[in-house]
């Protein structure tokens, strides 16, 4: 599925985004995270041994939800799945990118990160 352009052009501006995964007993784990399109697909980081890496490894699939920085009353829900883990050096010419627009500065790499790809399945911009 093709990435809408809206959610794309919202992602570019750093918005704080909200990841629910499924935990091992079928209840939801919600977090707040850091995104960015890259492609038709959201980039995540996260630590290889984080509860939402290891909900995700055994069940790929994703809900995020999220508002323009500019306009907090639009709701923009996606679901998918992961369909892409990169490590080492790949993953950190993802993350930085992203740290920058989040913090202004490349992330700490005395953190061990990954780099998730999800494929939307399902995107809303707005109530509908």
């Amino acid at each position: 599925m093709t990435l809408d352009p809206e959610i794309r052009r919202i992602l570019d501006a750093a918005p704080l985004v909200h990841l629910a995964t499924i935990l091992p007993d079928g209840a939801p784990h919600s977090v707040t995270i850091w995104a960015a399109p890259r492609g038709d697909r959201i980039a995540i980081l996260t630590g290889p041994d984080s509860p939402k890496a290891r909900n995700m490894r055994r069940d790929p699939r994703v809900a995020l939800s999220f508002t323009p920085v500019d306009a907090p009353n639009v709701p923009v829900a996606i679901r998918g799945r992961v369909v892409e883990w990169i490590e080492g050096d790949a993953a950190w010419e993802i993350i930085d990118p992203i740290a920058m627009k989040y913090i202004g500065q490349p992330y700490d790499r005395s953190m061990d990160r990954v780099v998730l790809l999800i494929e939307p399945d399902k995107q809303t911009v707005g109530i509908g």
